[in-house]
């Protein structure tokens, strides 16, 4: 009997990347079937936490809020040290440290873990505008604001004259001695164990395919990423596809859960106790 599920991830390279084995049937995806949507992380988040989709990419800063709803799967992550949202001005202008809370800032997404590493680096910052991702250098650019950039916008924003403040995942790191928890993939917990063991097991299947023939680009990545070169392209998966998208281990389980400790400390919320990840 086959399984279909509802599976949603961004179209990014890295992403792309890991799912392109999985969802063209490079790799045998047993009794399960994905009926396949591609959005930004911002609509997925969204759509997290209306609990619209079976197995879905998003934010780990949105994870708290829907932990009731769904579990972390071991593959598919994007957790690492120098990958962090970096916070740029228009490099005409000199912020100084203490005015930066006074400035408007554009944020990729309310609920996503770019916005949770800049509330803890600027706890007092309240002007802030939340924008798409690929939005946010032209906001900085005509001199609207301070942004928050993410993704490829790491490689872009020196050859478009912006600068720079600070890199909010080195922060993170330093404050924390963990790695940075960008992003994940979530199963609804609804689905029984097996199922959920089966699904990890695919995604992990589906990077060692990816990897298996690495550098090459395939059309799948590129048709999705029709912007970037194909430096850019490698770059992306180089920087957010490594070890921890294969297994997130001892190591990336700790850094989620510190990333949560954080997210109630800053929010002065209280999290349900729920099992975090899929054993």
């Amino acid at each position: 009997m086959k399984h279909k599920l509802t599976l949603g991830f961004s179209p990014c390279p890295n992403d792309t990347f890991i799912f392109d084995a999985l969802v063209n049937k490079k790799i045998d995806t047993e009794d399960l079937e994905f009926d396949v949507v591609l959005e930004d992380v911002q609509t997925l988040n969204n759509w997290a936490i209306e609990g619209k989709l079976d197995i879905t990419k998003l934010s780990y800063g949105v994870l708290p809020l829907v932990l009731n709803e769904y579990i972390v799967l071991n593959s598919g992550s994007a957790l690492g040290k120098g990958v962090g949202p970096l916070l740029i001005a228009n490099s005409k202008f000199q912020i100084t440290d203490s005015k930066i809370e006074d400035q408007l800032i554009a944020i990729p997404g309310e609920n996503t873990t770019a916005h949770l590493l800049f509330s803890l680096a600027y706890p007092n910052a309240k002007n802030k505008l939340f924008l798409r991702y690929d939005e946010i250098e032209d906001f900085v650019l005509k001199n609207k604001g301070l942004g928050v950039i993410i993704h490829e916008n790491r490689f872009t924003y020196e050859q478009k004259g912006l600068a720079k403040i600070i890199d909010l995942g080195d922060y993170w790191e330093k404050q924390t001695n963990n790695s940075i928890p960008l992003g994940g993939i979530v199963i609804k917990r609804s689905f029984d164990t097996k199922l959920q063991k089966k699904a990890d097991t695919l995604i992990r299947k589906s990077i060692e395919f990816a990897y298996s023939n690495y550098p090459e680009l395939n059309d799948y990545i590129r048709k999705h990423s029709q912007e970037m070169s194909e430096d850019v392209m490698r770059k992306h998966i180089d920087l957010y596809v490594n070890n921890f998208s294969i297994d997130l281990g001892a190591e990336g389980r700790s850094a989620i859960e510190k990333l949560i400790e954080v997210f109630k400390q800053t929010n002065n919320r209280t999290i349900a106790s729920s099992d975090i990840f899929r054993e």
